[in-house]
């Protein structure tokens, strides 16, 4: 596969990446409406976010594509947790 389709291909995960973890949005919303959500599901997805983000910037040649989807994940992802608990 060419370098151009390989980068493509990357954006476009990384993309729906941070869309799967935007999809938070409405747990959070219905969270803070007294409907409590199940908080495993993003508690392991938290830490599944925080573990590729550590595995992006750590590598030798540092993968920002992997690091940057994974952010939105772990912000997201902290706030389903603390708002399915309090």
């Amino acid at each position: 596969m060419s370098e151009k389709r390989i980068r493509m291909l990357g954006m476009s995960a990384s993309f729906m990446s941070i869309m799967m973890y935007v999809s938070y949005f409405p747990q959070i919303i219905n969270n803070l409406n007294g409907m409590k959500g199940d908080f495993i599901q993003p508690a392991v997805a938290t830490l599944n976010s925080f573990l590729w983000l550590c595995y992006g910037f750590f590598k030798e040649s540092r993968d920002w594509p992997l690091v940057l989807a994974n952010i939105p994940g772990i912000i997201f992802g902290i706030l389903t947790v603390v708002t399915a608990l309090i």
